[in-house]
C-alpha cells in the first residue's frame, strides 16, 4: 500500500512540475509578444516624431486647446 501511495505522489509531483513548465513557457511567450508589440509602437512613434516639423508636442497640444473664434 505504501508503494502505491508513493507512486501516486510521484505521479502528482511530475504532473505539477509539467504544469509549472507549461506556465513558464506561456509567460515567456506572452513576454515576447509584449516586447514585440512595444517595439512596434516604439518604431511607429519614431516615424511620427520624424514626420513632425519643429513644433513640439507641448506647443501642438496647446494650440489645439486654444479656442479660435
Amino acid at each position: 500500500m505504501a508503494i502505491a501511495l508513493e507512486r501516486r505522489v510521484d505521479a502528482l509531483v511530475s504532473d505539477v512540475q509539467a504544469i509549472q513548465k507549461e506556465l513558464i513557457l506561456s509567460k515567456m511567450q506572452q513576454n515576447k509578444r509584449s516586447r514585440r508589440n512595444q517595439d512596434i509602437w516604439d518604431s511607429l512613434s519614431q516615424k511620427v516624431a520624424t514626420s513632425w516639423d519643429s513644433v513640439t508636442a507641448v506647443d501642438e497640444i496647446a494650440s489645439q486647446r486654444e479656442k479660435q473664434w
